[in-house]
C-alpha cells in the first residue's frame, strides 16, 4: 500500500519540524480546525509573543485574541497556558528534550499527563520532534484507514492510534502518517472521495461505496 502511495506522491525524508514545547502548542492549536487556520494562529502567536514564557505570564485572556482564526480561541487559550504551566511545574523549565531519552511508551504517558494532549497530540509530538516512531492519528488517516478496512468500524480515533501502530512497522510509521494525511487531502476526501483517481482503488474495500453526489459510507471524524 505504502509502495502505491509512494508512486503516485513521490519520496518523503523524516525531518524536525519544530522543537517538542512548539510542536505541542501548534498541535492544541490543529484540533478541530485546519491545518491552515491552526498555522495562522501560531504566526501571530509566536510574533506576539517571541517566548511560550511570555505566553504564560499574559495568561489566556492575552493569548486569546491572536489565536481565534484557529477556532475555539477562549477554550484553546486556557489549555495552551495550562499545558505550560503543567511542564514547568513537572520540570522546572520549558525543555522537553529529556523525552528522547526516554521509551516511547514512558514518553507517550509523560505528555498525555498534561491538560489537553491526548493520544494525537502526543504521538505528533514524539514523531515529528524526536523521530520516533509514535502513530498519529488525525481526521484524514483516520477516514482513510477505515475505508481501508485497517480498523473496524467501532474502533474510535484513540483506539486507532494503537491498532495502527501495531500494523506497520517502526521504520514505516512516519511515512504512513504523512502519505495517508496527503491522500486523505487530495483523494479520499470525507464528501467526495474521488475514487477513479485513488491509487489505493485495486485494494480498496470501500471503493463502489461512493456516488458523485451523496457517500453512502461516512468516517466518524475524530480529533
Amino acid at each position: 500500500m505504502l509502495e502505491l502511495l509512494a508512486a503516485q506522491q513521490g519520496p518523503l525524508a523524516q525531518k524536525q519540524r519544530y522543537d517538542p514545547v512548539s510542536e505541542l502548542v501548534l498541535t492544541i492549536l490543529s484540533q478541530h480546525t485546519s491545518d491552515v487556520n491552526a498555522a495562522k494562529a501560531y504566526r501571530r502567536l509566536r510574533d506576539a509573543f517571541p517566548t511560550w514564557e511570555e505566553v504564560m505570564d499574559v495568561g489566556p485572556e492575552g493569548v486569546a485574541p491572536y489565536i481565534q482564526t484557529a477556532g475555539l480561541g477562549r477554550i484553546k487559550a486556557p489549555r495552551i497556558v495550562a499545558a505550560l504551566k503543567r511542564i514547568v511545574e513537572l520540570r522546572g523549565s520549558l525543555d522537553l528534550s529529556f523525552l528522547g531519552e526516554m521509551p516511547m511508551a514512558e514518553a507517550k504517558a509523560w505528555l498525555r499527563a498534561i491538560p489537553g494532549v491526548g493520544p494525537k497530540t502526543a504521538a505528533i509530538v514524539l514523531c515529528f520532534s524526536f523521530g520516533m516512531p509514535a502513530m498519529a492519528v488525525d481526521t484524514h488517516v483516520f477516514r482513510v484507514t477505515r475505508r481501508l478496512g485497517l480498523i473496524g468500524p467501532k474502533v474510535t480515533a484513540d483506539q486507532a492510534h494503537d491498532i495502527l501502530e501495531g500494523l506497520v512497522s517502526p521504520s514505516e510509521v512516519y511515512s504512513f502518517h504523512i502519505y495517508l494525511i496527503t491522500h486523505g487531502r487530495r483523494v479520499c476526501h470525507a464528501q467526495r472521495p474521488g475514487c477513479g483517481l485513488c491509487a489505493l482503488a485495486g485494494v480498496c474495500p470501500s471503493r463502489g461505496l461512493f456516488t458523485a453526489s451523496k457517500p453512502t459510507n461516512r468516517a466518524a471524524q475524530s480529533r
